[in-house]
């Protein structure tokens, strides 16, 4: 296995990518592998606001979550030795896309789209806290 390198003054790793890629399995092995804390984003933001995101979709419309989302970012970014797996349409903000470059070493998780259908029916919480797919 290749060894990642970062730069130490931007001690996070960001794991972007389509719902169904990967990114909170890998992000919890790698975590663990390099030492660092994991955290799932849509869970920290779900915790965060008391309701899942298909409740704020539902509830408050989707500019309202991006907003959430955006700062949800923001507090995740002044974490220290940390992998965090965004939620899946993070970088559709170009100042979410300018945190991610400022302040971490950014990763594109994908796969093909059947091993991406496959995966997201397969998860049992996805109909329960993420919106459907548009």
């Amino acid at each position: 296995m290749s060894r990642i390198s970062y730069d130490p003054s931007k001690p996070r790793l960001y794991l972007i990518g389509y719902r169904g890629t990967g990114k909170t399995t890998v992000g919890r092995l790698l975590a663990e592998r390099i030492g660092w804390t994991f955290v799932d984003a849509d869970v920290h933001l779900e915790a965060t606001h008391g309701k899942s995101i298909k409740t704020i979709f539902a509830e408050e419309g989707e500019p309202s979550f991006r907003d959430k989302e955006a700062q949800n970012l923001l507090d995740l970014s002044n974490r220290e030795c940390c992998v965090i797996a965004t939620g899946g349409g993070i970088v559709g903000r170009e100042a979410n896309r300018e945190v991610l470059h400022a302040t971490g070493f950014t990763v594109w998780l994908t796969a093909d789209a059947t091993t991406i259908a496959d995966r997201i029916q397969a998860d049992p919480t996805t109909t329960e806290r993420r919106p459907n797919l548009t």
